[in-house]
């Protein structure tokens, strides 16, 4: 009688030790977060995804007009970007132009974005908030916004949605015009890096070419402790949305709206900036001797600035 009540009792313990199993699966799949990937190019573009845990795949081919989801865990952290140019062959081997990973493949294996290539970033919270962001500090290859869907709390758009490329300076950008360096990348100087003597917030400032990107992107990460304006949070999102040229979307507008931190800021700070430096001779492009002639030319500007400023 007690084996067989022993046995009935250990039933009910197995029983019920298969509910919480059940409940758990189907509470992580509730709280499971899309990905959704939208091609709004004129072209082909692969997909990278580096992050833990994998998401199935690390790599795939995105057709003009196609979307593709993607399910990932509380918990997830990683990043993507899009590469551009690829070249495979029939068995899946190949390289592409830009955001190359490195691997030969369509799938990236591990392996990250070989620069320049913009970048969206994602910390999936565990009982807190996601935090995500779209990155140039690697520099930038094309157009790329994060959208979400549902959510509590700021959950705002993010991500740049301009053409850096048509704007890029020659000194940064890559051979062919199909990227956009950053300083960090084109000249490997420590105060471009944040690196070294500059591996601080206090000691690493924006260089002009970072005012350059932030001015064209102003949501957009622009160098390494470019927190403030370009960290987002949103909790218990549903859905992100990331789209590559994004050519007409409403998150378009709110990316460059004015106001503090916005382009219209941006700009005159970076023109300030950029005169300053040319004139106190450090600007970081090759320094030269001015002739008068120049100098006389870089007063004028910086007169009729002011003039039109204050």
């Amino acid at each position: 009688m007690s084996l067989f009540s022993h046995h009935q009792h250990s039933s009910h313990q197995f029983f019920i030790f298969l509910l919480i199993l059940a409940f758990k699966g189907f509470t992580i799949s509730v709280s499971a977060t899309t990905f959704t990937f939208v091609n709004k190019c004129d072209h082909t573009v692969w997909p990278g995804i580096l992050g833990k845990p994998d998401l199935g795949t690390t790599g795939f081919e995105l057709k003009k007009g196609t979307t593709q989801t993607f399910q990932a865990p509380t918990g997830w952290s990683g990043r993507f970007w899009a590469r551009t140019g690829c070249k495979f062959d029939d068995s899946g081997h190949g390289t592409c132009s830009t955001g190359d990973c490195g691997s030969g493949e369509i799938n990236c294996n591990g392996n990250g974005a070989t620069p320049p290539a913009t970048l969206a970033e994602f910390t999936l919270g565990t009982g807190s908030p996601d935090y995500y962001d779209v990155s140039l500090v690697d520099g930038y290859n094309l157009p790329m916004i994060v959208e979400t869907n549902g959510g509590s709390g700021s959950c705002e758009a993010t991500g740049c949605g301009e053409d850096i490329n048509r704007r890029c300076p020659s000194e940064l950008r890559v051979d062919g015009g199909d990227a956009c360096n950053s300083a960090c990348g084109a000249f490997g100087r420590e105060e471009y890096c944040c690196s070294g003597a500059f591996a601080s917030p206090s000691s690493c400032s924006p260089s002009v070419y970072s005012e350059m990107f932030k001015v064209a992107c102003p949501k957009s990460y622009s160098y390494a402790f470019d927190d403030a304006t370009s960290t987002f949070t949103c909790t218990d999102a549903a859905d992100y949305t990331i789209t590559f040229c994004p050519s007409s979307s409403p998150s378009l507008k709110s990316l460059m709206q004015s106001g503090p931190g916005s382009s219209v800021e941006q700009a005159a700070v970076a023109t300030k900036s950029w005169i300053a430096n040319l004139a106190t001779g450090d600007s970081t492009r090759i320094n030269q001797p001015f002739s008068i002639s120049m100098s006389i030319f870089f007063m004028a500007i910086t007169f009729i600035f002011s003039y039109l400023v204050f």
